[in-house]
């Protein structure tokens, strides 16, 4: 009987077998991509966090600049040793914060319409963004019109995605005061400007330390960390860059419904610096008022009366103080004065009875008012 020969084995199976299998070790597959794969890159520990200037467009840019506002940069001198040196805790703040972005009336601080166009139009990139953003890619251009663009008033960190290879990278940053950023409904950072790149929320990562080159006034224990808010903000109380005062800007808009707000932070937006003091709310859930209008004590409120058919803005009045005094209690310690009792006279009997009987005596019997009334002498029960 002869024996079955084996085939030789091919070195190029072997070749791909071992790649395959190191590529698994190494984590390098390609399943789970999506949202998730963005999370797992994006919360990966950081061992360095880029400085990225407001008008640098960065390492591996998504797109081209579509930055149309920018804030001029903080004075000093920058700071000798920032490279290479670990990297502290950014102060949390919640995307809420009245005068933690900037703006000018009526500007947008990035073209949307253009960011959008450059995203789409090569399905490779849009895949990627989708995936780093942790949206569906199929509403990338829905959730973008729906970001508002401002600009950073603190230098921020946050976790940075390039693209390269068809795929997103992520990569710890600080942005520079002054960056121009698309801001979710939530108050929070999604994407910088000057590169198209989609931001995430900072990953903590225990000993990292700075790298590239720092700008004028950077000081690493003045930067924050963007948390998001607990529900959806229809509004960013923002610093008008124009004049100094303070602009509500609604969100999803480009500022073309930018007003001044119904009730102002309790400071000016020069002295209101979210790194140091951010703006809380007050515990009735209301913001602080302005200087100028200062806060009184609650008023008795009358009842609320049922809304009306128009859609204009509610106000409710203080109810008149319609309370009458109450007489003056006597004092536990100072006995009441004896006043007598003065004597009345009694009424007599016939007052007693009511106006119908206008004396004692009973009152008439039927038969002495009816005396011919044949009904009166008829039996009270009859036979059916």
């Amino acid at each position: 009987m002869r024996t079955p020969r084996r085939r030789p084995t091919r070195p190029a199976a072997v070749a791909t077998a071992a790649l395959a299998s190191a590529l698994l070790i190494a984590g390098c597959s390609s399943g789970g991509a999506g949202e998730a794969g963005a999370e797992q890159t994006a919360a990966a520990p950081a061992r360095e966090v880029l400085l990225q200037p407001a008008g640098a467009q960065g390492p591996d840019a998504f797109t081209p600049s579509t930055a149309q506002e920018g804030a001029p940069a903080r004075p000093g001198s920058a700071p000798e040793g920032v490279t290479g040196s670990p990297v502290p805790a950014a102060r949390e703040v919640t995307g809420a914060t009245p005068g933690l972005y900037a703006g000018t009336r009526s500007v947008a601080s990035c073209n949307v319409a253009q960011q959008v166009a450059l995203l789409t139009a090569e399905p490779a990139r849009t895949r990627a963004f989708a995936e780093a953003a942790g949206i569906p890619e199929a509403n990338v251009t829905g959730w973008l019109r729906g970001l508002t663009p401002v600009l950073l008033r603190s230098d921020t960190r946050v976790t940075d995605h390039g693209y390269r290879d068809g795929r997103a990278t992520a990569f710890q940053s600080v942005l520079q005061a002054g960056t121009a950023v698309l801001v979710d409904q939530y108050g929070t950072p999604r994407v910088r400007c000057a590169c198209g790149n989609p931001l995430r929320a900072p990953a903590a990562g225990p000993g990292a330390v700075h790298t590239g080159r720092p700008w004028p006034g950077y000081a690493p224990d003045r930067v924050v960390a963007i948390t998001p808010t607990g529900g959806v903000v229809t509004g960013l109380v923002i610093a008008n860059l124009a004049d100094n005062t303070w602009l509500e800007r609604k969100t999803g808009s480009d500022g073309d419904q930018d007003r001044r707000p119904e009730v102002l932070p309790p400071c000016d937006p020069a002295s209101c610096d979210p790194a140091t003091a951010p703006a809380a709310p007050l515990p009735d859930g209301q913001a602080p008022r302005s200087p100028a209008e200062p806060r009184t004590p609650a008023q008795p409120q009358a009842p609320s009366s049922p809304p009306s058919s128009d859609s204009g803005p509610r106000t409710s009045a203080p109810a008149p103080d319609t309370t009458v005094p109450a007489p003056d209690a006597p004092r536990p310690d100072v006995p009441a004065p004896d006043v007598p009792t003065p004597d009345l006279p009694m009424p007599d009997a016939p007052h007693d009875l009511p106006p119908d009987f206008p004396s004692a005596e009973p009152p008439p019997s039927f038969e002495e008012l009816f005396p011919n009334d044949p009904a009166a002498r008829q039996p009270e029960t009859f036979e059916g």
